[in-house]
């Protein structure tokens, strides 16, 4: 590798070490701040480039502003006093979306801004503080940029000087597009020891025990036994023809060569046999006394459990006299 490439490396690496590093979570609600601010109060598309954050001090921030640019004077929390500044292309696009509904794109003219323009856009700019302030709530950046609004404005940079204390400054620069049309720097610069609200942090939520393996099975127990359970009650099952069967009619004697009282199955929905007893009756009611229950008959001896055939053969069905 060439030694003047391993020079430039090493030098290169102090001056990132001792570079700003960007602040909390100004970087990302801040190109989206302005472009909600846009979209609600100017039905406008917005783009924001270039985002730097710096700790600068006043006679470095004095050196920032550009010429024709519009000033506004911004207070906060225990009188605290910040800036936005808004150069003049940008400032020439934001009046042209309110007037003309549309920004053109021609160069802005060349000339100190009004009062009239900072009227049109003080709106705008406190669209904009609001809209970071509800995108900083639970971050740290809060406490700097919270409850700033618009209360004035400059058309030159001078006086600045002697309205702003000595201390040290927040600024975040940006360049701003407006509809693809005309594109101009942004800056804003507020006291770095800000006076506004903590961030809103909600604790976590604990995070929920493991389930006890042992209470978990007793409750899926209980659901599932608690689920109700349909039985039907079969005396004898008999073969008919179909036609038989159509040919019923009130009045109609079928016979039930295999039915006795002394056995009636319980079965289920899906026809299977679950429990055999004894109808009779209980306190006027019927009633089944069971005798097996399925596995229980399954294993009876053979001479325990009634043969049942494989098909009864088709019944005659003798009509009532």
């Amino acid at each position: 590798m060439d030694q003047g490439v391993i020079r430039r490396k090493l030098a290169a690496a102090p001056a990132a070490a001792a570079a700003p590093t960007l602040g909390g979570g100004i970087e990302k609600a801040w190109p989206l701040a302005l472009a909600r601010a846009a979209r609600d109060r100017l039905d406008l598309a917005l783009t924001c480039q270039g985002l730097q954050v710096r700790r600068l001090s006043l006679a470095e921030l004095l050196d920032l502003p550009a010429d024709r640019a519009l000033i506004a004077l911004l207070e906060g929390p225990r009188a605290a006093t910040g800036l936005m500044i808004l150069g003049p292309d940008l400032l020439s696009g934001l009046i042209e979306a309110q007037t003309l509904g549309r920004v053109l794109q021609t160069p802005a003219a060349p000339r100190k801004p009004t009062r009239t323009d900072a009227a049109m856009v003080a709106d705008w700019v406190d669209a904009v503080m609001a809209a970071v302030e509800d995108a900083l709530i639970t971050e740290d950046d809060l406490i700097w940029t919270d409850a700033f609004r618009y209360v004035s404005y400059l058309d030159e940079p001078r006086p600045l000087a002697l309205m702003l204390e000595d201390l040290p400054w927040k600024v975040v620069t940006c360049e701003v597009t407006l509809a693809g049309a005309k594109t101009g720097p942004l800056l804003l610069a507020l006291p770095a020891e800000g006076q506004g609200r903590r961030p809103d942090r909600a604790p976590p939520a604990p995070a929920p025990d493991a389930p006890d393996p042992a209470l978990f099975a007793a409750a899926l127990a209980e659901q599932v036994l608690g689920a109700e359970a349909v039985l039907q009650g079969v005396l004898c099952r008999v073969t008919v023809p179909l036609s038989a069967l159509l040919a019923l009619r009130a009045g109609d004697v079928m016979p039930l060569p295999h039915a006795t009282l002394d056995r009636i199955e319980l079965s289920g929905i899906d026809g299977q046999a679950q429990v055999v007893g004894r109808l009779g009756q209980q306190r006027g009611l019927r009633a089944v006394r069971v005798t097996q229950i399925e596995g229980e008959a399954r294993m009876a001896p053979a001479s325990l459990v009634e043969p049942q055939p494989e098909a009864a053969p088709p019944l005659r069905l003798a009509a009532a006299g």
